[in-house]
């Protein structure tokens, strides 16, 4: 048997578009701006706190542990308000999900905050599939620290299982994250070209999600 590890946004949930725009209305009264392609490139494999400290460091705004808490909490609504009337899923992730649920223990490793994430999953209808969630809350250090993935292999422990571990990541960040921990990676190439997951240590990549199948996930084996 072989347990999954899923990343969430940008492997199961077509949603990074909504997180950007999140953090622009949020950043916008600061008069921080933060384009497509700097939040590709810089911010994208992080969580909220992480992000919102690199954008504010590369703005040269100082801000203390309380301010970055405030403008986490402050995008909280505005990301719920762009996805309560409709979340935009990739295809094939509800189904991969309950397949790899059949083969094994299922957890998703995330930065996302947990209420997002169990609204999604909720949505999708493969919440009982799911063993459980490592979110950004969970953690001191987000991605591409493996400490996500650690704690993840630890909950896989904790529930008696030692079976082969592989995780599903679509970021630069998520792949170095899950390497260190010392997992197989297969990428998904929603977010970075084929050749740059290649570059960062992916075991495997597929184009799509709906182009992965269990014998890439597994290795051939």
């Amino acid at each position: 048997m072989v347990a999954t590890l899923f990343d969430f946004n940008g492997v199961l949930v077509d949603d990074e578009a909504v997180h950007l725009a999140a953090f622009r209305a949020v950043l916008a009264p600061l008069g921080i701006t933060v384009s497509d392609e700097a939040y590709a490139e810089r911010y994208l494999g992080f969580d909220d706190v992480g992000a919102f400290r690199a954008i504010l460091t590369d703005a040269r705004t100082r801000a203390t542990d309380e301010d970055v808490s405030r403008l986490v909490a402050a995008k909280v609504p505005e990301y719920m308000a762009r996805i309560g009337a409709s979340l935009v899923v990739f295809e094939g992730a509800a189904e991969i999900v309950r397949r790899r649920a059949r083969l094994g223990t299922v957890g998703i490793v995330s930065g996302a905050l947990r209420h997002e994430i169990e609204h999604a999953l909720g949505v999708l209808g493969v919440a009982r599939e799911v063993a459980f969630i490592v979110s950004a809350e969970d953690t001191r250090a987000c991605k591409p620290d493996p400490e996500g993935y650690l704690l993840g292999v630890r909950a896989l422990a904790e529930r008696g299982v030692t079976s082969r571990v592989v995780v599903v990541e679509d970021s630069l960040a998520g792949i170095e994250a899950a390497k260190g921990a010392g997992l197989r990676c297969v990428a998904v190439a929603h977010s970075y070209p084929i050749e740059r997951l290649r570059e960062a240590g992916a075991d495997a990549v597929v184009p799509t999600l709906a182009d992965l199948d269990d014998r890439t996930m597994d290795g051939g084996r």
